[in-house]
C-alpha cells in the first residue's frame, strides 16, 4: 500500500497531499500547474517534500526522521510526459538502460510481446511513431518490475486508435501485476475508463475524490 502525507511549498501555493492507495489505478486531474506532476516527482524521489512521509509497502521513501530513500532503491516505474527516450540509443538499448543486470530477460521479452514492440527493438526513436514511442517508454518503465507505476500524461500525444490500444494494454498489465498505478490526465474520459479512483488537485489541494463502483 502507498501512503502519502506531506506538504511541499511551490511558487504560488503549498502542495498538501494525504491519501492511501492499494493495488488500484488512481487518476489525477486538475488544471495545469496545480501540483500533479510534483506529486509524482515526490513519490519517485526526483524532488522531496518539505515535511511529512511517503511510504510504499511499509518501506519509507521519505520521512522527517531519516534520509530520503535513493531513487534507484524505490522500485518506481515512471513514464514521463515526453517519454524521455535517448535519441542515440536503439529501442532495445533504451529499455535496458536502467535495468539491473540481474533482471530476468524472459520478463522483458514478455513485455515487448504484450506491448507489441518486438519488431521495433533495433530502431531508433526518430524512426518510430508517437504511439510506438509511448509503448517503448511504458515497456522501459516496467522492465525493472517496479512496485508502483507513475505516468505523466501518457496518452496526450496519441490519436484515438493508439490511445485505446495503449489504455487496454495498461489495464491488462495492471490486472496481471496488481500494483498501484497513478496517472496524470487532462481527459476526464481517460480517468473514467481506467481509474478505480479519481482525485482532483487544484492549487495544491485535493478538492474531490471519486471512487468507481463495480456493478
Amino acid at each position: 500500500m502507498l501512503q502519502v502525507d506531506f506538504k511541499k511549498q511551490l511558487d504560488h501555493f503549498s502542495l498538501t497531499m494525504q491519501f492511501r492507495l492499494d493495488k488500484e489505478i488512481l487518476a489525477l486531474v486538475g488544471s495545469s500547474g496545480s501540483g500533479k506532476t510534483t506529486l509524482l516527482n515526490c513519490i519517485a524521489g526526483i524532488v522531496h517534500p518539505d515535511v511529512g512521509e511517503i511510504s510504499l509497502n511499509e518501506r519509507k521513501f521519505y520521512s522527517d526522521d531519516q534520509k530520503p530513500l535513493k531513487i534507484q532503491k524505490r522500485k518506481v516505474g515512471y513514464l514521463f510526459q515526453d517519454y524521455a527516450l535517448f535519441p542515440h540509443l536503439t529501442v532495445e538499448q533504451n529499455i535496458l538502460y536502467a535495468v539491473p543486470r540481474e533482471s530476468a530477460i524472459a520478463h522483458i521479452t514478455e513485455l515487448t510481446k504484450i506491448l507489441g514492440i518486438t519488431g521495433l527493438l533495433g530502431k531508433y526513436p526518430h524512426q518510430i511513431s508517437g504511439g510506438e514511442k509511448q509503448r517503448v517508454a511504458l515497456t522501459r518503465s516496467l522492465a525493472a518490475q517496479p512496485d508502483i507505476l507513475l505516468l505523466d500524461e501518457p496518452f496526450s500525444a496519441l490519436d484515438d486508435a493508439n490511445r485505446d490500444r495503449c489504455q487496454n494494454e495498461l489495464l491488462r498489465i495492471h490486472e496481471k501485476w496488481q500494483i498501484p498505478i497513478i496517472f496524470v490526465t487532462h481527459r476526464i474520459a481517460d480517468a473514467e475508463k481506467l481509474a478505480d479512483r479519481i482525485m482532483r488537485i487544484e492549487k495544491g489541494q485535493m478538492t474531490e475524490e471519486t471512487v468507481r463502483l463495480e456493478l
